[in-house]
């Protein structure tokens, strides 16, 4: 396998959360596409979703790609918060661990504080101030 790259839905808000994502893991936006440049006779896109994203996709790490879109008005919303699944990411280093969660957790709420486990990882998950949840966790008998 590849790789296997979370695909997220928001409410009109994909761009300020992969702008605020961009800013911790850095990098850039490999693709955007809005609703407008998917627009034609066969596909009307209403002029107030035109500048939402269609697709936004972040590289991130060596093989993976975070991806997401905005759910048209017209598809009822999506619920953030019950999103019923975590996005995990395996640090390489315990430093790391440390600069993602502290980035990608301000303004949310940790579920469990960064530490050290029972079963020998260090790591903690959040739900960021966008209602998406993380794990961040480094495990030093596994870093290959």
């Amino acid at each position: 396998m590849k790789a296997i790259n979370p695909w997220i839905n928001f409410n009109g808000n994909a761009e300020e959360a992969f702008t605020f994502y961009k800013s911790v893991f850095g990098g850039a936006f490999s693709k955007i596409v809005r609703f407008r440049d998917l627009a034609g006779p066969e596909f009307p896109i209403p002029e107030k979703e035109a500048d939402k994203i269609m697709l936004i996709a972040l590289p991130v790490g060596k093989n993976n790609v975070l991806m997401a879109n905005d759910v048209p008005e017209s598809m009822g919303p999506t619920n953030e918060n019950e999103n019923r699944s975590k996005i995990s990411i395996s640090a390489e280093s315990r430093e790391e661990a440390d600069k993602l969660f502290n980035g990608l957790s301000a303004g949310g709420n940790i579920e469990g504080p960064i530490g050290d486990s029972p079963w020998g990882t260090y790591g903690g998950m959040f739900r960021d101030k966008y209602g998406i949840e993380w794990i961040v966790e480094f495990d030093p008998n596994n870093n290959g």
